[in-house]
């Protein structure tokens, strides 16, 4: 899946030399994210902040379509109350969404299709009674996650001007984060809700 989708990212940019309609630019917005456990439905968690950041391409393909896609970096995880205080882990993402842009209107816009994402590190923050523990983990040093996984994309967005707009979105992952659940890390699939503000050039 995800060798598919890299390839689909470079027939895309190399087209992009002969379209007609291309644009490069740049986003960033804020997350919002959770789990979706598919193991231990006793596990408890709340949405925690986030925040994403990155490079999109959009391929303009007669008048009310294009291809856009993206290469993105994005916080998700989840916040849970854990042995008497507040357990708060952030897993990072290097990401490849491959969406299909339809403009519904002048300005606005609905877009939706799959995508990669590739876990750089996990952090995982308690705060208790008697004070805060951070551990941090590294991609390669993890043997509790996988380290690629596909998704999907649906959302929207509106253009303020041709060239500054702003869009909102919902990100979930098809497949879960590990096969066999612990008691400190349930099975779950990663859900994120994204706000952000983008720039073309």
């Amino acid at each position: 899946m995800k060798k598919l989708l890299i390839v689909a990212i470079g027939i895309l940019t190399a087209g992009a030399v002969h379209a007609q309609d291309v644009s490069v630019g740049i986003k960033a917005g804020g997350n919002l994210s959770n789990i979706i456990k598919t193991g231990d439905s006793s596990y408890e968690t709340n949405f925690k902040p986030g925040f994403h950041a990155g490079l999109t391409l959009e391929i303009g393909l007669g008048n009310t379509f294009a291809f856009a896609p993206e290469l993105m970096y994005s916080q998700k995880g989840y916040k849970a109350d854990r042995f008497g205080g507040t357990l708060t882990q952030t897993t990072n993402w290097i990401e490849i969404p491959v969406l299909a842009k339809i403009k519904a209107g002048p300005a606005f816009n609905i877009f939706l299709g799959p995508q990669v994402s590739f876990l750089t590190k996990t952090s995982n923050k308690f705060e208790g009674a008697f004070g805060a523990v951070e551990q941090t983990i590294i991609e390669k040093q993890s043997e509790t996650f996988k380290k690629s996984i596909a998704g999907g994309v649906i959302g929207a967005g509106f253009d303020i001007t041709p060239k500054i707009g702003i869009n909102a979105r919902y990100a979930l992952d098809f497949q879960k984060n590990n096969e066999n659940g612990t008691n400190e890390t349930p099975e779950f699939k990663n859900q994120v809700f994204q706000a952000g503000l983008g720039f073309k050039f």
